[in-house]
């Protein structure tokens, strides 16, 4: 119940602007093809429903496998420098510029890289660079955030490096690493869409292709539909993360 009224005033400030939506689209006789009206784009997810359902599951494919390989590079990267103060100084300047580095800068070469008949490849590898240093970032600082009265207990036992990591710095890093994952995975989402619009290759046949292809036979109202998917797309990888975090946490 308390859930279900916590619900209610978003889904009330919904509803009204939706109304407002629909009405001024009608009143002030905007055409369709500038502005559609909640009605047409409805109209429009159910006409395109199975073509950007098809497209939508690419997309939520491929954010996923970036996911992975941003996770397992920039986790080991944050294990491997944490270990040594020196290579954490010689890391993190290179982890940032990367960050900073525009991805439609280096979408062109990456596509070069992976093949032209390949352009799945390319996403993945984009959206990866833009999901890297959240999950980079959080694990480091979560690894340099052991409670130092229980680092100074470990010092007193003569743990060696593996056990400190295995049993002290890693639970103190889950809580970082997990929220990390959190700003990671809607940045997947947001990478391997522009990396599809960059690239320019409908092989992939993801939303941002759809959006593309409705946008050049100016069909507004189903662009907007494809916009509601993958706004829904990222809050189902969201949610994901959230049951995933609550069950690490909880154990």
């Amino acid at each position: 119940m308390r859930r279900a009224t916590d619900l209610l005033p978003p889904l009330a400030l919904i509803s009204v602007l939706l109304l407002g939506w629909e009405a001024a689209c009608r009143l002030l006789e905007v055409p369709v093809y500038f502005l559609p009206p909640p009605s047409a784009v409805a109209v429009a997810l159910v006409q395109a429903g199975p073509r950007l359902a098809a497209s939508a599951l690419v997309t939520f494919s491929m954010a996923v496998q970036a996911l992975v390989v941003a996770g397992l590079v920039g986790g080991g990267l944050a294990l491997a420098v944490s270990l040594h103060p020196t290579g954490e100084r010689a890391v993190r300047p290179l982890a940032v510029a990367l960050q900073v580095t525009p991805v439609v800068a280096i979408a062109p070469l990456v596509l070069i890289w992976a093949g032209l008949d390949h352009a799945d490849r390319a996403v993945v590898a984009l959206a990866a660079v833009v999901a890297f240093f959240p999950l980079f970032s959080g694990m480091l600082t979560g690894l340099k955030s052991a409670d130092p009265d229980l680092e100074r207990l470990f010092d007193l036992y003569g743990a060696t490096p593996l056990q400190r990591l295995w049993r002290l710095r890693l639970p103190s890093a889950l809580p970082f690493a997990l929220e990390g994952l959190r700003v990671a995975a809607g940045l997947a989402v947001i990478g391997a869409v522009v990396a599809e619009f960059v690239s320019g290759s409908g092989a992939t046949q993801g939303l941002a292709w759809r959006l593309l292809e409705a946008g050049n036979r100016l069909r507004t109202a189903e662009m907007l539909a494809g916009v509601l998917c993958l706004t829904l797309l990222g809050l189902l990888l969201n949610a994901v993360v959230g049951l995933i975090e609550r069950f690490m946490l909880r154990r």
